[in-house]
């Protein structure tokens, strides 16, 4: 367990971790405050919650939920440093409840004097029930403010208890741009960055570890250090940074052409039933760092755009993925994706009711808000029962089959079809479902 002293009484300074020079670059480059933070704008820009929450010093107790390299631990620094707080680092992986008890007792001691202690519990989605259990009476008496961070959904991963006391703040994977932003500040930085190496950087290579990163700032900033080992003229190429990513980049601009050109192969060879055809694509825009509930979304809209009612369960198992995978993450949340994918291209497909929706749409456009038949309208006072409301209205309850045959449709419109079901798939069922009510309704 590591609880270095990083609050100085008399100076009143925050003294924040010795970094080694020999640290990884990502480390030495790490902010030292809200102004040098980049990211989480929702979370420390002007007026937002951690911000104020700094700028009052009205620390909660919180739960940093987000991808790795998004920032959850140099928040916790940040906070420790702008409100001048004692700060202990305590690792679920290497600490258990003895390591638990000794924190704490430290943390009294600060607390005596008038020092508020910042514990910050990294993964603390490792730590078990009996674990988590242990800090809720130091919260209650507040010897500590914690700040805990996990890649993992909270609600599933820490007691209720401890939920209740802490405030969850989510944060997001880091934009490309962001990233990017990072690479260059690191380039520029002389006193702990690569500034004093003579290094650039061309635009192609900032790109591509920007966006081969997956958001991890991390990632990025040690691919960079890699990469500027390995230039021999003090210019960072593609082909340099490939070499440090080990990794190639494919012809994929997430705002150009080629963005749409690849998820139009993608939806087609979904539609067109090609499962071979529909995993090449997505594994194109996943290699090349798509945002796969970007894809997720489109795999929901196909579901009921081109497959419909042909299999109900396809709609089901689309937003099952989206919510599986975000649960998950990734890279395990490809296979969750490959699933479904496979699933979408071989179901029978049916674009009733999108034609049937659109229809529809298109006659209210054209007719307007044509009346309500009075047999179908609600009749909740005695005025409206005496106007008509409700009278004659059949209930299909009380009839063999369950089947009235009664119009719904406004008077101008009766028998007019909008959804034509195709005869494949489970709308084959449908076809004879409607036949048969067809067949009821046309009886004397």
């Amino acid at each position: 367990m590591n609880t270095p002293d990083l609050w100085e009484q008399n100076s009143g300074t925050y003294i924040p971790p010795e970094i080694s020079p020999h640290a990884p670059l990502a480390e030495r480059m790490r902010p030292r405050s809200v102004a040098e933070f980049s990211g989480q704008e929702h979370l420390v820009g002007e007026g937002r919650i951690l911000q104020r929450m700094i700028e009052t010093d009205s620390l909660a107790s919180l739960i940093l939920w987000g991808p790795p390299g998004c920032g959850k631990t140099t928040l916790a620094h940040i906070i420790a440093a702008e409100t001048k707080s004692h700060f202990i680092f305590f690792s679920a992986i290497l600490s258990g409840v003895k390591e638990i008890r000794e924190t704490f007792r430290e943390a009294e001691r600060y607390a005596s004097r008038g020092i508020r202690t910042i514990l910050f519990i990294d993964e603390i989605h490792r730590f078990n029930k009996s674990q988590q259990d242990a800090f809720l009476p130091y919260i209650e008496k507040g010897v500590v403010t914690i700040i805990g961070a996990t890649t993992e959904n909270p609600s599933f991963e820490v007691i209720a208890p401890l939920l209740s006391r802490c405030r969850v703040l989510t944060l997001q994977q880091l934009e490309p741009d962001t990233v990017r932003g990072l690479l260059v500040q690191a380039l520029a930085d002389s006193e702990r960055g690569l500034g004093n190496r003579a290094l650039s950087a061309t635009d192609e290579a900032l790109e591509f570890l920007a966006a081969q990163a997956g958001g991890d700032a991390r990632i990025a900033l040690n691919t960079l250090e890699v990469a500027a080992g390995l230039t021999r003229d003090g210019i960072i190429t593609i082909e340099i940074a490939q070499e440090a990513l080990q990794k190639k980049a494919l012809l994929y601009d997430k705002g150009g052409e080629e963005h749409y050109n690849v998820i139009s192969a993608f939806i087609k060879s979904l539609r067109g039933s090609s499962p071979d055809a529909a995993l090449y694509w997505l594994a194109r825009m996943l290699e090349a760092g798509e945002d796969p509930i970007f894809i997720l979304r489109r795999m929901i809209i196909l579901a009921s755009e081109d497959i419909g009612n042909a299999d109900p369960r396809a709609l089901q198992v689309a937003v099952s993925a989206l919510q599986a995978f975000q649960v998950i993450g990734m890279p395990e949340g490809r296979i969750i994706l490959g699933q479904a994918v496979t699933y979408l291209a071989t179901a029978p497909k049916s674009n009733a009711s999108y034609v049937g929706i659109n229809s529809a749409l298109a006659e209210v456009r054209k007719s307007g808000a044509l009346p309500v038949p009075l047999h179908i309208r609600n009749a909740p006072t005695k005025l409206m029962k005496e106007q008509g409301y409700g009278k004659g209205y059949q209930y299909v309850h009380d009839y063999e089959d369950g089947y009235a045959g009664q119009e719904c449709l406004p008077e101008r419109l009766a028998g007019r079809k909008f959804y034509e079901p195709k005869g494949h798939g489970y709308e084959k069922n449908i076809v004879e479902r409607m036949e048969w009510l067809k067949s009821r309704k046309d009886k004397p």
